[in-house]
């Protein structure tokens, strides 16, 4: 029997999983305080980075920030007026970087990107969404022998969970990307993930889909969740809704909705910021490129080419800083020498992160009619096909592909 589900927050995530339940005969309404894809899935590198397996939180992780954060151009900071807000997270975070608990969130997350590049093609596939879609691979290239031997731990829990890579040498980057400088002797490459050639109009498109096919999309800017005996009720100032199940898709606004629902998640948000450079650069690189000696991607897409960098913990309230990311045009014109650095736009993003750079997926703790999916820090993208996928089968009382206890938000009580 058709359920009438609302979905909150129109993201990526939210409009993979408004598809999926839709797919099942569902009747779908699809919500969010902005339009959609106002949030992080606007800004991101557009990479699906199949098999992704590495936990930000690592063993040696304190000692590699308070490095980075010496550097001048520091892809990592902490806004002094929010450090006291971060530190319970941060201590989380550290908890996380110990060797076991690295292996045991590394293996849960390649539990889930390895269905990253599939789930996407049986989500868009017989669509015009997968014309957005491109096998390009993801490249990490670096300068010297002593940042890419860095990456020595990372590449030991690929190893582990199977994900499949190619270490290549000077020669090599220079065939698969021509108009990079002859800077980089080291190079990291994973040939199974696809490029989005515009976030944007992918999530837009997905959202206009679900349209076209009897969903509805609303703006609507919750400030309360009520269960009552049969239903759910949202409330904002103006109207409420009501519907049988809600899903919480709402990114880095998700933790004030699941605490009213019981659920004291400790989400924080990793900050990221990207620029524009002129559309004319976009076919300087085949595929999105991370330059490992300074943090920050080039990714070609169809409006030009996106420059996405910096980890900044200062929450959704303080202003943007623009300068950091702007002091890296100079490392980004030293990496592809013919690149245009003319400024079309910047932009700042929230990325919603958790300490074990898990997401939240499954049902609230006080009913069964409230499902979460967020939390799903820098994979977003990567991740929203088969979380979607995974809130419909549990909806459907279906197996899921993987165990999805690892997920549970009910997991951070026996930190």
């Amino acid at each position: 029997m058709p359920i009438k589900i609302i979905i909150v927050g129109a993201g990526v995530v939210g409009a993979s999983t408004a598809l999926a339940l839709q797919k099942d005969g569902h009747v779908v309404t699809l919500i969010d305080r902005e339009a959609p894809c106002a949030g992080a899935s606007f800004g991101n590198a557009g990479a699906i980075v199949n098999g992704s397996c590495v936990p930000t939180a690592m063993p040696g992780v304190f000692s590699d920030a308070i490095r980075m954060m010496a550097r001048s151009n520091s892809p990592l900071s902490v806004h002094p007026a929010y450090l006291h807000k971060i530190l319970p997270w941060f201590l989380r975070f550290l908890l996380q970087s110990r060797p076991s608990m690295a292996n045991k969130n590394a293996k849960h997350l390649h539990a889930l990107s390895k269905h990253a590049v599939s789930s996407w093609r049986q989500l868009t596939e017989q669509t015009e969404l997968s014309s957005l879609f491109r096998a390009t691979g993801w490249l990490k290239v670096y300068e010297s022998k002593k940042t890419f031997a860095e990456t020595e731990k990372s590449r030991q829990l690929l190893d582990q969970m199977g994900t499949k890579y190619e270490l290549l040498t000077a020669s090599q980057i220079k065939d698969l990307e021509p108009n990079l400088a002859p800077i980089f002797k080291h190079a990291f490459y994973q040939e199974d993930c696809m490029s989005i050639t515009n976030p944007e109009r992918l999530v837009k498109g997905m959202v206009e889909l679900f349209a076209n096919r009897g969903g509805v999309y609303k703006q609507f800017n919750v400030s309360q969740i009520e269960l009552q005996e049969n239903n759910i009720q949202l409330n904002d100032q103006a109207e409420n809704l009501i519907a049988d199940k809600i899903v919480i898709t709402a990114g880095a606004w998700s933790r004030s909705l699941a605490k009213q629902l019981g659920d004291d998640v400790p989400l924080d948000t990793e900050r990221g910021y990207h620029l524009m450079l002129a559309e004319s650069t976009h076919s300087l690189l085949n595929r999105p490129v991370v330059n490992g000696e300074n943090s920050f991607v080039l990714s070609p897409m169809e409006t030009g080419l996106r420059m996405t960098a910096q980890v900044e913990f200062a929450g959704l309230n303080i202003a943007a800083d623009y300068s950091k990311i702007r002091n890296l045009l100079p490392h980004a014109k030293r990496m592809l020498p013919a690149i245009n650095i003319k400024e079309e736009s910047v932009w700042m993003g929230f990325r919603p992160s958790l300490p074990d750079s898990l997401p939240v997926l499954g049902f609230s703790s006080r009913s069964n009619r409230i499902l979460y999916a967020f939390g799903h820090q820098h994979l977003g993208m990567t991740l929203a096909a088969i979380s979607g996928q995974i809130i419909a089968d549990l909806i459907a009382d279906r197996e899921p592909p993987i165990d999805i206890s690892p997920y549970r938000p009910q997991r951070f009580l026996t930190l």
